[in-house]
């Protein structure tokens, strides 16, 4: 079983293919997209994303996602809170491999962060037809409570999802934890600080058959919601601002596999 953090790289049956170890001064716009958008993500979320420092930055050899409690108006979108959420579409995405996090994740009701993945491609249909990878999700009123899960089947209101929800003896704000998952043709594992605390092998789509919709590229995402379904909304307690803090994000493959694929630098 892994031990420690950089757990893959103890395996001699992985290799480290890419990384961000945030020690720039600034982001890496060659691995990285800053989104902007006000949508609530389709779970009736409260932030307005915004592509600016006081949201997202690079700190002390640190990616900071920060949620600030601020009225935002954007050509008519109107928000109570900012914060902020990077992706790696179009410039790098994989097809099955080991994809390892290590963060801090904050604390107070309403707060949502996140290490998720979705296809480059909707090649299946709309979400959730063409699958969504959950790496790590926290509600931010149980900060010792992480999740993981994948979402798949039929298009929107038809969708299905599985979902693990695993409870730490330490509290994700108050240090770092590694969150990693390993996706292969057969089976996806999710793991907290080296401990697989789930498996899973029994996805599908509607528009085509197994292995779909894990079968394709998909790329990473990195961000901080505020309220929304999965986890309500923020009351007069919720610290702000909250901070999302990376330490670094990796992606291994497998060595010597003929089903690991890798799409990067992908030209819009």
């Amino acid at each position: 079983m892994y031990q420690s953090a950089g757990l893959a790289e103890a395996e001699e049956d992985w290799t480290l293919v890419w990384q961000d170890e945030f020690e720039e001064d600034e982001i890496d716009f060659t691995k990285w997209a800053v989104e902007e958008n006000g949508h609530g993500g389709g779970n009736e979320e409260l932030q307005y994303y915004l592509d600016r420092s006081e949201n997202i930055r690079t700190e002390n050899g640190h990616l900071v996602i920060e949620a600030h409690r601020e009225r935002i108006n954007v050509a008519g979108v109107v928000k109570e809170y900012s914060s902020g959420r990077i992706r790696t579409k179009r410039r790098h995405a994989w097809t099955y491999g080991r994809f390892e996090v290590r963060a801090k994740l904050p604390r107070g009701q309403g707060l949502w962060p996140a290490v998720w993945m979705l296809p480059e491609d909707n090649r299946y249909g709309g979400w959730a037809a063409s699958g969504e990878i959950d790496i790590v999700e926290a509600k931010g009123n149980d900060s010792r409570t992480i999740h993981g899960s994948l979402h798949f089947g039929g298009e929107w209101p038809k969708n299905e999802h599985n979902t693990k929800a695993y409870r730490l003896e330490t509290d994700t704000s108050k240090a770092f934890h590694t969150f990693a998952l390993e996706w292969s043709p057969e089976e996806i594992r999710w793991y907290v600080d080296g401990v697989v605390y789930h498996r899973f092998r029994g996805w599908h789509s509607s528009a085509a058959g197994y292995p779909a919709p894990f079968d394709q590229p998909f790329h990473l995402i990195l961000n901080l919601a505020v309220g929304g379904r999965f986890g309500g909304n923020p009351d007069s307690r919720t610290p702000f601002p909250a901070r999302m803090i990376v330490d670094w994000v990796r992606v291994y493959q497998q060595n010597q596999d003929p089903d690991v694929k890798e799409v990067e630098k992908i030209s819009r």
